[in-house]
């Protein structure tokens, strides 16, 4: 396992680019049209105008003879890729690892290369490019169209990395809004709550209900304690004193009664 590893740092959080010497973007391109394919791969200065796009699609209609209709194929190709390198643009990335590990399985003519590696995505002075002639010179390889496809296939991983980076920041922040979104739904009283089911005048509601459920009870008691009072005064009324006093034992509790259900009504 090789290991490419610079010692310039940036800082963790910074705004999406290529973490590489150049902000060259992988192109890579499978066409098939009326019984011709065209396969490919490159890279592409994001910063170019976009007209070298078309000029470059007619060059390479011309100089391999493909049929005229390669034309359009190939430049809407490369100006969707270009796109959602662009749709990235100055959104926040950040770097969790500085040492990713990368790989290459290319089989480029009759040349088949396998390898894997490691790579410091925190030093934006890296060139893939060099890293790759540098590989090739390793292996003995001599096809002058290994070396630019490995570049390639490591700049393409490099990008997934930085598109995933910006993803998980971007669901970071939403997470963040939800929380603080539902901590203020929570922020409330107990009177929201109550609302929610009865209204703005739940608590009036409840507060009848319970006015209601009380009177009823203070009545059926009263009626229990007449009848009992009634009864237990035939008993003793051989005794006439004890039972004045049971009576006035039983006025003085309605009285009682009828003062908790005055302060209830007006409470």
């Amino acid at each position: 396992m090789k290991s490419f590893a610079g010692s310039t740092s940036k800082a963790a959080s910074i705004k999406f680019c290529m973490p590489t010497r150049e902000s060259l973007i992988p192109i890579r391109l499978d066409l098939d049209v009326d019984g011709h394919r065209y396969k490919d791969a490159f890279t592409w200065n994001p910063d170019d105008p976009d007209s070298e796009v078309l000029t470059f699609a007619k060059r390479t209609v011309k100089d391999l003879k493909l049929p005229p209709t390669f034309v359009t194929q190939i430049s809407q190709s490369i100006q969707s890729q270009l796109a959602e390198f662009r749709s990235y643009g100055g959104q926040d990335m950040y770097i969790r690892e500085k040492i990713v590990p990368l790989k290459v399985d290319l089989r480029v003519n009759n040349t088949v290369i396998r390898d894997h590696f490691l790579w410091d995505i925190s030093n934006f002075e890296s060139d893939p490019e060099e890293f790759a002639r540098t590989l090739c010179n390793d292996l003995d390889v001599a096809d002058p169209e290994v070396a630019p496809a490995i570049a390639v296939s490591i700049r393409e991983q490099l990008f997934e990395i930085a598109a995933q980076s910006v993803s998980a920041v971007r669901e970071a922040k939403l997470g963040k809004k939800g929380r603080r979104t539902y901590d203020l739904s929570k922020g409330g009283n107990n009177a929201l709550d109550v609302s929610k089911y009865f209204g703005s005048k739940g608590s009036g509601v409840i507060r009848y209900y319970f006015l209601f459920y009380c009177c009823i009870s203070i009545i059926l008691a009263s009626i229990v304690e007449f009848t009992w009072s009634c009864l237990f005064t035939i008993i003793i009324s051989e005794k006439g004193r004890t039972g004045t006093l049971m009576g006035q034992l039983w006025i003085f509790c309605q009285m009682r009664k009828l003062g908790l259900l005055k302060s209830l009504i007006h409470g």
